[in-house]
């Protein structure tokens, strides 16, 4: 170092100063994710494809792989067993053609809350449906079905809801379900729960259900009483209550009718049935079925059936079946 005048200096270069060292990698850093030293470009492709900055990165291509378009192949099902001897498909069922066609009489004589409506057999006879009192309030005769019902309530063919309504003001949990779109859409704008389906479809709560309800004749449903009651006891919890109305008359019918409004407009035939109170208890017999009460109205009937606690349905049914000791 040499000065040079008085207040300035000459200096040589001076010693460079040593950078910090970059710290160590951490040990729990993956040795596939630290980096790769510079190296050639990646001549794998014919003409050296991949640039170099991608290898010194350590990044790999990826080739994707594009999906042939064509139909998708169908799903496969493992084929269902076949049912045992009495159980009951709980496939789900379309609704009837008259519950969906765009005049189907029994949808319009809901909306409008009167009759006349009828069930038309073949050879012309007719049974009047009594649309007035199912649009109605719940009445006396209704109340005194209600007041003996037990646990959840399911209400098979639920017409326009007043069942389920009078049992939601009560505040006990109920469902509706009834095929016609008509009958659950009244049965909503009350303030009840209800589902468009059938009895033989698969249903909420199966086996668990403290009551279900075949009122207003609803025990004619598929036109075969068997299939009914015993579709009802595996809804039905063990122990359960089946509460069925029937026909103030002895009488123990199956039948095709037709949705009738008596001028003109009638629907595709379906089965039915109509049972009175013997044939009823005929058909629920020991040892699924026991009766626990019978009553009357002025112009009603109703019987109350309690589910056996010991007996599977299937195996009631087998054991009843031809051919079964």
């Amino acid at each position: 170092m040499v000065r040079a005048r008085r207040g300035r200096r000459l200096l040589g270069a001076r010693p460079r100063r040593a950078r910090p060292r970059p710290a160590a990698r951490r040990p729990d850093v993956h040795p596939a994710h630290r980096r790769l030293p510079a190296g050639p470009a990646d001549r794998r492709g014919p003409q050296g494809a991949g640039p170099a900055g991608a290898a010194g990165r350590g990044h790999r291509r990826r080739r994707h792989r594009r999906r042939r378009r064509g139909p998708r192949q169908p799903l496969r099902r493992h084929p269902r067993a076949p049912r045992r001897g009495g159980e009951v498909s709980t496939a789900r069922e379309a609704a009837p053609p008259w519950c969906t066609a765009p005049g189907d009489p029994y949808a319009q004589a809901l909306r409008a809350g009167r009759g006349p409506l009828f069930l038309r057999r073949h050879d012309g006879w007719l049974l009047p449906l009594d649309v007035e009192r199912w649009c109605a309030t719940a009445d006396e005769a209704d109340l005194a079905a209600l007041g003996r019902c037990e646990g959840a309530v399911l209400d098979i063919g639920c017409g326009p809801g007043r069942l389920v309504a009078a049992l939601a003001g009560r505040g006990r949990r109920t469902l509706g379900i009834d095929i016609s779109q008509a009958a659950v859409a009244h049965t909503l704008a009350l303030g009840g729960q209800a589902l468009r389906r059938s009895v033989f479809a698969r249903l909420p709560g199966e086996g668990r259900w403290g009551t279900v309800l075949l009122l207003d004749g609803n025990i004619g449903i598929g036109g075969d009483p068997r299939r009914l009651l015993l579709r009802c006891a595996q809804l039905l919890a063990p122990g359960g209550l089946l509460i069925a109305e029937t026909v103030p008359v002895d009488v123990d019918e199956r039948l095709w009718v037709r949705v009738d409004d008596g001028m003109g407009r009638s629907s595709p035939q379906f089965p039915w049935a109509r049972l009175g109170t013997e044939a009823l208890l005929r058909h629920a017999r020991p040892p699924l079925w026991r009766t626990a009460d019978h009553w009357t109205t002025p112009e009603r009937e109703f019987v109350a059936l309690r589910r056996s606690t010991g007996v599977a349905p299937a195996a009631a049914m087998e054991a009843e079946a031809p051919g079964r000791g």
